[in-house]
């Protein structure tokens, strides 16, 4: 906090009299732009997008071929055991079947019966029957890391979106506080010259000394508010620092002195949100990237579904090998009369509790994703619904706001006017004047909400892919 504290302080020694030299402006898309390029979550979005699309790669990796050797030999009191040699080469499949072929060379004293001497070339595959055929874990992975990459994305740009609405909201802020400290130091000049004009009629007795005591009340008012407006100015270019980094992901350096270049009447919410609100009326729920990550979801749970499924078939795989010596003539057909070798092997857990219980589970999991996906189409609904609402009651309130600050300006001049006449009474001109500085902040409030409520629906927007 005594950090904080200092900082503040600094702000405010340091920027408060750059104002009248020239100063670094910050335009809004300049923010913008920087806070997409260089702001630590939005890169760290980014790499979840790529984290994703090396998971595909990994998947891809169950279906890569896979080369063996091995050589190797064993000696005892001079007599050779065996030599031998063996060179092999798998290669999985997408659809469950397994290739495989081999050279294998073996010689010695002490074989087992059932090794072939010489060498012996083997070409064989295996088949799944039942579990496995259809689906299984290795189509799975790849399934689910394909759709894991277009659920992250979804994600990361809800993410991204939400980050740059915030910094759209700091940013406007910012220039909403500054805004109101420009109107506070209008008004102190204002009296200023008021206070120096009514101390020389005073001195050439035209006006009462209480004259003078109004007027510098009224004046050492304004010069609270303006302090009190430039701190919370300062407040704010302190939130909007949070959002400003360089490109090596180091801090900005806040005290540079930077003030904005854009004004809240300036905004294009006010030509562009009756057509927002248009090609919003015509966007499919479906492709809002919230429901899109659920609808990803949902079929992420289903390829879990279908594999738990295959725990309900038995396991029957059938292998089969064909060989041939060297150097001998190779005989391919018939397949099981000569040079051959297969199996069979079943498998038939008895009481299946383990197959039912993840079967269930992958089930329930694929309706809790429904009611999720319905929920957030609903709670999407409601948002885009109130964000609509507040834009349009918002741009209403502005337009009578504007037409309550001519009349309190027409009020003003005419008291002016009358206690010029010696109608009237500087109380009276400070009161109307009063309430036209705080007709002027609560437009200014108004520009803000609206434009918040703008940028609600534009990042909103922005979250539907097409």
């Amino acid at each position: 906090m005594r950090y904080r504290f200092v900082l503040v302080f600094l702000m405010i020694c340091v920027v408060q009299p750059v104002f009248g030299q020239d100063t670094l402006r910050l335009s809004h898309q300049e923010f913008l732009a920087a806070v997409k390029s260089y702001h630590p979550l939005a890169f760290k979005y980014r790499l979840q997008n790529e984290i994703a699309r090396a998971e595909i790669q990994r998947a891809r990796g169950n279906f890569d071929p896979v080369v063996e050797g091995k050589k190797g030999e064993k000696t005892i009191d001079g007599i050779d055991y065996y030599k031998e040699t063996n060179i092999g080469l798998g290669i999985p499949t997408w659809y469950g079947i397994e290739l495989n072929g081999s050279y294998n060379y073996i010689d010695g004293q002490k074989l087992n019966n059932s090794d072939t001497r010489g060498g012996l070339y083997q070409f064989g595959l295996t088949v799944p029957l039942a579990k496995n055929l259809v689906y299984d874990r290795r189509r799975a992975l790849l399934d689910q890391a394909r759709i894991g990459l277009q659920m992250t994305e979804a994600e990361q740009l809800v993410l991204t979106n939400d980050l740059l609405l915030a910094a759209d909201n700091a940013y406007w802020n910012w220039v909403k506080e500054y805004e109101i400290f420009l109107l506070q130091s209008r008004a102190v000049t204002i009296n200023q010259d008021r206070l120096a004009l009514t101390r020389k009629t005073y001195q050439y007795g035209e006006r009462a000394a209480i004259d003078t005591t109004e007027a510098l009340s009224q004046l050492q008012s304004f010069e609270l508010e303006q302090k009190d407006a430039y701190l919370q100015f300062v407040k704010a270019t302190q939130e909007l620092s949070l959002f400003l980094w360089k490109e090596n992901q180091q801090p900005y350096d806040i005290l540079e002195g930077i003030l904005p270049s854009e004004t809240l009447m300036g905004n294009v919410a006010y030509q562009d949100y009756a057509q927002l609100l248009a090609q919003l009326s015509n966007q499919p729920l479906a492709n809002h990237a919230s429901v899109m990550f659920y609808l990803r979801k949902q079929d992420f749970l289903e390829s879990e579904r279908r594999l738990k499924f295959q725990s309900f078939l038995p396991k029957l795989d059938l292998t089969y090998n064909f060989f041939n010596k060297e150097n001998y003539r190779s005989e391919f057909f018939p397949l099981f009369q000569n040079n051959y070798q297969y199996g069979l092997k079943l498998e038939i857990p008895i009481f299946l509790r383990q197959a039912r219980g993840d079967y269930r589970i992958a089930k329930n999991k694929v309706q809790q994703n429904l009611l999720d996906i319905d929920y957030k189409r609903q709670e999407i609904n409601t948002k885009l619904n109130t964000y609509k609402n507040e834009v349009l009651n918002y741009r209403n309130q502005i337009d009578i706001a504007t037409q309550n600050i001519d009349n309190y300006e027409r009020l003003v001049k005419a008291e002016e006017a009358k206690y010029n006449a010696g109608e009237s009474s500087l109380f009276l001109i400070n009161s109307r004047e009063n309430k036209l500085i705080d007709a002027q902040e609560k437009i200014l409030e108004l520009r803000l909400k609206f434009i918040k409520g703008y940028n609600q629906l534009k990042w909103l927007n922005e979250n539907f892919m097409q």
